[in-house]
């Protein structure tokens, strides 16, 4: 009997050899497939896997669904990023992707990503659809079922998805001048499947983290500040080192770090990815952004005379609007960002290259291309924690939420909110917390801006304060 499944902001996330099975894996693509053969004639899957226990298990059950199916299917011998598996789908001519990847969950977790045939997130109402399908009972016997058997049959083909990818980014960067500027990066997979990525386009780039590991050493392979410890250390100790990127497990989110060991959230990094297309490049189009970015978004937008459209949080609201609109940024405060000219999808790696690059053609230090951003928008600092509460408490402070129970924080009084996607209390233009509950974790999620880290610290304290007390 297969559970019922629920696909969140970012696929179907699950613990694994619990909910996440061979059976449920194979319910789903069972759905997947009846859906996609229902769209589409003669169809073809891209299907990936990260450096999870059971990846390659999966995803071969994935492969083998789909081809009963009389689908075609094209998938990878070894891990890949999830960025790569978008790629290969557009350069591919396929119709569907399938990732199997928790993407920064804890290592306990597997998931279920579900691309569309542009390369970025399936849109909300295709995924429904495919939930909606779902079979409770399994009809369809795996043991019959051979990978080789339908490999003969052309059925499952196994291609070099990673080079497909690393082909296309040499293509699209200018790695020389990254290599041979003054500049010193470093890199961070945090034991993902972006590893091998980095070696391949940049040798001298100095990487920690690179091998692979699916309990990923006891840390969730989310690019935030207590997740980096050890490149935090190295970036502030090693001396020579400029810029260090951080990718999570899937390789599709971004974080940064300066010379002197300082964790560059991801607000700062949309920030500067506009400055550099917008301001350097004269590059036009919207800024699409979450619900739970930083106010200096529509600071710096409207110094370049660029359109902000507010989103709900999860990629998928962006990539529809990099669909069917010209954006120049698309990105949320979780560290995904997309961009013109590159799928519209998140991709961590892409991403970091772009703000090497900026370094090597401005010669410029990240530190100097922030100051310049502050320059017009002011500083500021981003802070988030996430609450592990007990299901009774975090509904009471969701209700209060709704009934607009909270009027305080603190020192702080609230003066205007907004419920759009989560609960956001505003004290001033640039002072602000949030209460969201998260739709892939059994976590409450806490965020606020302020003019400095002390203060958005001191917020949250304030705010987890209040809500223990609900």
């Amino acid at each position: 009997m297969i559970k019922r499944i629920k696909f969140g902001t970012d696929g179907w996330r699950a613990i694994i050899a619990n909910e996440f099975t061979v059976e449920n894996v194979a319910g789903v693509t069972l759905a997947c497939a009846a859906w996609i053969r229902n769209k589409y004639k003669n169809p073809r899957v891209v299907v990936g896997y990260d450096t999870r226990f059971g990846g390659a298990m999966f995803a071969e059950t994935v492969a083998k669904v789909l081809a009963s199916k009389e689908i075609e299917v094209i998938t990878c011998d070894h891990f890949v990023p999830t960025p790569a598996v978008s790629y290969a789908i557009t350069a591919l001519d396929a119709c569907f992707g399938i990732v199997i990847t928790a993407s920064h969950n804890p290592a306990d977790y597997n998931g279920y990503k579900l691309k569309g045939s542009h390369g970025g997130p399936l849109i909300e109402e295709d995924i429904r659809d495919i939930e909606y399908m779902i079979n409770p009972e399994l009809e369809i016997d795996l043991d019959l079922l051979s990978i080789d058997s339908l490999v003969e049959k052309g059925l499952v083909r196994f291609m070099d998805i990673e080079k497909i990818y690393v082909d296309h980014l040499k293509e699209s960067f200018k790695l020389d001048l990254i290599a041979n500027s003054r500049f010193r990066f470093a890199f961070d997979p945090m034991f993902g499947s972006g590893q091998k990525i980095m070696k391949q386009l940049l040798p001298g780039v100095k990487s920690i983290h690179d091998y692979p590991d699916p309990l990923f050493n006891g840390i969730s392979p989310e690019p935030l500040a207590r997740n980096l410890a050890d490149f935090l250390r190295l970036m502030a100790t090693d001396g020579q080192l400029d810029c260090g990127l951080a990718v999570d497990g899937d390789a599709d989110r971004i974080a940064l770090v300066n010379a002197k060991g300082e964790y560059i959230d991801s607000h700062h990094v949309i920030l500067l990815l506009i400055h550099y297309l917008a301001g350097y490049r004269q590059q036009t189009g919207k800024i699409v952004t979450g619900f739970s970015s930083t106010v200096k978004i529509e600071k710096l937008a409207a110094h370049y005379n660029l359109q902000v459209e507010r989103v709900r949080i999860g990629f998928k609201d962006i990539s529809k609007h990099m669909l069917k609109e010209d954006v120049l940024v698309g990105g949320e405060e979780s560290g995904g960002i997309g961009v013109k000219g590159h799928i519209p999808e998140r991709d961590g790696i892409w991403m970091g290259l772009l703000i090497w690059q900026l370094m090597a053609e401005t010669n410029k230090s990240l530190e100097t291309l922030i100051d310049e951003v502050y320059s017009i928008t002011g500083s500021f600092a981003f802070e988030r924690s996430d609450l592990h509460l007990d299901k009774e408490l975090k509904n009471r402070v969701i209700e209060k939420c709704k009934n607009k129970g909270f009027t305080q924080f603190g020192p702080y009084n609230v003066k205007e909110s907004s419920d759009f996607d989560g609960f956001k209390y505003f004290f001033d233009e640039n002072t602000w917390v949030m209460i969201r509950p998260s739709g892939t974790e059994p976590v409450l999620r806490t965020y606020a801006e302020a003019p400095t880290k002390e203060e958005a610290l001191f917020i949250l304290e304030e705010a987890r304060k209040i809500i223990m007390l609900s």
